[in-house]
């Protein structure tokens, strides 16, 4: 009968050890998985209870009984987060494989908790630290500067990278992102300071965001000159699949604890000093001062302008004129954006279109320009008008999916004719389009859509980029013809330019004209057709096709049509 017991005995503890060894198991894949401690204790709690359940077929005071015991305190020790001592020397005398499972066990957690830790707390792109564990450490540098030293905070945006993953792929954008954290680390080592309690921080935040805390910064101009090493750094080409690869980056500094009293906020002011960088012609570096602040508290309240402005149709659209330089006749109109502001009354596209780009806003006052657009053709259309109607799109409306659908559905849907439509896009947009967007375009061309560069001369332009472009106009920017009445040098660019661009077989629109000396000089160098306030200001739709109706076959000048 005593041999029975005991064989019933050693079953039940055979039982509750592979049950113990399971729930193990099963706790360290939760810790693992980062599940609630809660459950993790309940589990090692249900452990415990299963094995009192055979501790209680035997004498606690046996030495089997008192190893179980003391494996169960060292269970419990999990829950305070003990997964470092070893298993119970009783635990090994009595029941030597359960001890050796159990100390397996626990090697394997500690070695997974460390992966769990670096994948928390570490970017896997760049292994630099990442947001987390950089508000954490640099929270720990800030307090641990001395009295009297500032810290300065760089906020760094990579400018182009966009580019770099459409042309080359994420793979050759993650390999350019590990570069960048090489040589972020090479500055960072230069400016270590051997005898400083507190040491740079740096950490890839999202996407192509950057930050980089030094303490113990004395000045703003030290702070300055750490942030155009970095901008220097950057400025030089990566080499990347064979290719080399532009990037560089847009930089905002602010300081602590002038600028903020603490890290978030310090965050904040420089990301604000990084967008006014970026905003002001990029590859720049932007410290932080009050008057940036005053400029984003603004820009936020012209974006919830913004959105009210939708909600409240408080756009409308105004149109005006382009004369053919040959014939006087009105080829077309341009439809421009304005915003009835409420308080501010009537607001021209300069002072929120850029913000409106920053934000997802442009999408939105881009559907809702589109729509008001084709429903203009159509009643133009319908009234006997034959001007083509162009109208500006952003680059955000050209990268967002269903755009072309959208447009020509618009089309459809309100019956306006197609090659009564002209797109404008800047050249910069025309610079970096897609090979996707740009077979858009040629389709909306082969279906009849005028295409056109907007604002050509202000910003970068590749004529071996243009020849693969379906294009029918190139708009020259004011700021080329404004002084072509008064300077043989601007005569000369803009005569070499309307050249090339007839070369590539296409007409050239002149913007801003304002007086008759510009006229016959652009006539002179060839430009063919003409629009500025020297023929018409923007005008409301009635009085456009009033304008239209008088002058349809015969535009001139303002002043030609005055002296009659």
């Amino acid at each position: 009968m005593k041999v029975r017991l005991q064989r019933i005995s050693n079953g039940v503890l055979s039982v509750c050890a592979g049950i113990a060894s399971f729930l193990l198991s099963l706790a360290a894949l939760l810790v693992l998985r980062q599940l609630d401690e809660k459950i993790l204790a309940a589990l090692t709690m249900g452990t415990f209870a299963l094995l009192i359940v055979w501790i209680a077929c035997e004498r606690p005071n046996t030495r089997q009984g008192r190893a179980i015991a003391a494996l169960v305190k060292r269970l419990l020790a999990v829950g305070s987060g003990d997964f470092t001592s070893p298993a119970p020397r009783a635990l090994k005398q009595e029941m030597p494989a359960l001890a050796n499972a159990v100390e397996t066990l626990f090697d394997q957690v500690r070695t997974n908790l460390d992966k769990v830790h670096a994948m928390a707390m570490y970017d896997p792109v760049t292994s630099l630290p990442n947001r987390l564990y950089f508000k954490r450490e640099g929270e720990k540098a800030l307090a641990s500067c001395d009295d009297g030293n500032d810290a300065a905070l760089l906020f760094i945006d990579l400018d182009g990278f966009k580019e770099v993953n459409d042309n080359l792929g994420h793979a050759q954008g993650d390999e350019v992102l590990t570069m960048v954290a090489d040589r972020l680390r090479a500055v960072v080592q230069n400016e270590m300071k051997p005898d400083s309690v507190s040491q740079p921080v740096i950490a890839r935040l999202s996407g192509d965001e950057f930050t980089m805390l030094f303490p113990m910064v004395k000045t703003p101009a030290e702070a300055r000159r750490i942030a155009q090493d970095v901008l220097s750094s950057l400025a030089n080409p990566f080499h990347s699949a064979g290719q080399s690869v532009q990037v560089g980056a847009s930089i905002g500094v602010a300081r602590w604890p002038s600028h903020a009293a603490d890290l978030t906020s310090l965050m904040k002011a420089a990301d604000i000093a990084m967008y006014h960088a970026k905003a002001s012609g990029r590859s720049q570096v932007c410290l932080y001062d009050e008057k940036l602040a005053v400029a984003f508290a603004r820009k936020g309240e012209i974006e919830k302008s913004l959105r009210e402005a939708l909600q409240r149709d408080e756009f409308s659209l105004v149109y005006q004129p382009q004369i053919s330089a040959r014939t006087g006749e009105i080829v077309a109109g341009e439809a421009l954006l304005r915003w009835n502001h409420p308080t501010d009354g009537l607001t021209l596209p300069g002072e929120f279109i850029r913000i409106a780009e920053e934000s997802s806003l442009i999408v939105a006052i881009g559907d809702w320009v589109l729509d008001a657009v084709v429903e203009a053709l159509g009643r133009w259309r319908r009234a006997g008008m034959t001007q083509r109607l162009s109208f500006n799109v952003s680059p955000g409306q050209l990268d967002r999916p269903g755009f072309f659908l959208r447009l020509r559905e618009a089309l459809q849907r309100t019956g306006s004719p197609p090659w009564l439509l002209e797109l404008e896009f800047t050249e910069t947009m025309a610079m970096r389009c897609s090979d996707a967007v740009i077979a858009e375009l040629a389709a909306l061309r082969a279906d009849g859509v005028c295409i056109a560069i907007d604002d050509f001369g202000s910003g970068y332009s590749n004529f071996a980029r243009m020849k693969d472009m379906p294009l029918d106009r190139v708009k020259l920017d004011s700021s080329l013809v404004k002084d072509v009445e008064t300077s043989e040098s601007a005569r000369t660019i803009v005569a070499a330019i309307i050249h090339l661009i007839h070369g590539r077989g296409l007409e050239v629109v002149a913007e801003g004209v304002e007086n008759e000396a510009q006229i016959d000089v652009l006539r002179a160098v060839g430009c063919d057709i003409f629009q500025g306030h020297a023929f018409s200001e923007a005008l409301d739709e009635r009085s456009f096709s009033a304008w239209t109706a008088q002058h349809s076959l015969a535009a001139q000048p303002k002043s030609a049509l005055n002296a009659k």
